[in-house]
């Protein structure tokens, strides 16, 4: 008994003593995290859901502001032109993070020089769905259908999205042709797919899988490398035959560039902590997303390989964005 008081007593002194050294690092006030994209949106579910917890922690406001346009570039810029004292700090993707790069003819930030990155904090498979009515119940039935080029047409959240790109992967993996659809944002995609108006998508667990559950979607395979934790009975595309297509969605905090170190190791320990709450685990888990909570260094080289990745789908279809 004795021993087990102990414990408790060292765990609350760490913790305490956790705030405490993050306190002296971090500003006092609110703290604004600004999401680049609507209200809703995975990446605005987990600010708010991994904010909640950092102000209780910490007893100061964080306080989410949404900020969307260019495919996320105008609310990741305003990140990286915030002040570096740790009063703003932001979520983004792979999108403004790096693919957009690829995309646009110019940025009007620079990711290396305007940004810090903190830490990714969640991973989300992106799910191949058909429409319930379709003959297909595997992902390489599709592929076959695809190679024999049948007529099928394929939504997308938007022209260089993931959810795009994965799918433009697959399309060339299997030497066949489809019509991409762009549609603003993952609701009107789903909706696409639900009334037949398209035959297949690359989309975010979160908005699918409760169709799915209600049999109005069918769920093919997961674009990641291995199964999800969140969807272990979905195979994953490598399992179906059609190895090398990685489209999983991560979502990872940012801060402007010139933040202190201390302030961003601070940062990055406190979500890790929040990430390791079983609550907050659970609320992940009922968005199908997967916690994650690495350090920069892993955060930038994943970044650089997502870039390397579609790089040449990006080149090959000859994708743009105004």
């Amino acid at each position: 008994m004795k021993s087990h008081l102990l414990r408790i007593l060292v765990l609350a002194c760490l913790f305490f003593a956790g705030i405490q050294a993050f306190s002296q690092d971090w500003p006092k006030g609110p703290v604004k995290v600004i999401v680049p994209f609507d209200a809703g949106s995975t990446p605005d579910l987990a600010a708010r859901v991994i904010g909640e917890r950092l102000a209780a922690r910490l007893h100061q406001p964080f306080v989410v502001d949404n900020k969307s346009g260019a495919a996320g570039n105008i609310g990741t810029d305003a990140v990286a032109k915030a002040d570096v004292e740790g009063r703003t700090i932001g979520v983004s993707i792979a999108g403004p993070l790096g693919v957009n790069s690829l995309l646009f003819k110019k940025m009007p930030y620079d990711v290396a020089k305007d940004i810090e990155l903190v830490t990714i904090a969640v991973s989300q498979p992106s799910v191949l769905v058909v429409g319930s009515k379709s003959a297909t119940t595997n992902a390489m039935q599709l592929a076959t259908l695809l190679k024999e080029k049948t007529k099928l047409s394929f939504a997308s959240i938007g022209a260089g999205s993931i959810s795009h790109l994965a799918m433009a992967a697959l399309v060339a993996q299997t030497g066949g042709d489809a019509i991409h659809v762009p549609y603003r944002g993952s609701g009107a995609a789903v909706t696409a797919v639900l009334s037949g108006e398209v035959d297949m998508a690359f989309l975010p667990a979160a908005a699918v899988m409760p169709h799915v559950k209600a049999g109005k979607l069918r769920a093919l395979a997961v674009a990641s490398p291995t199964r999800s934790p969140s969807l272990p009975e979905l195979p994953t595309l490598a399992e179906s035959g059609l190895p090398n297509i990685k489209g999983d969605a991560w979502i990872g905090f940012i801060a402007p560039a010139k933040t202190p170190a201390s302030v961003v190791k601070s940062l990055r320990d406190q979500i890790a902590q929040v990430l390791a709450e079983p609550g907050v685990k659970d609320k992940l888990h009922s968005q199908y997303m997967d916690p994650v909570g690495n350090s920069p260094d892993e955060f930038r080289k994943l970044l650089a390989a997502d870039v390397a990745r579609w790089k040449p789908v990006v080149e090959k279809n000859k994708i743009t964005l105004e």
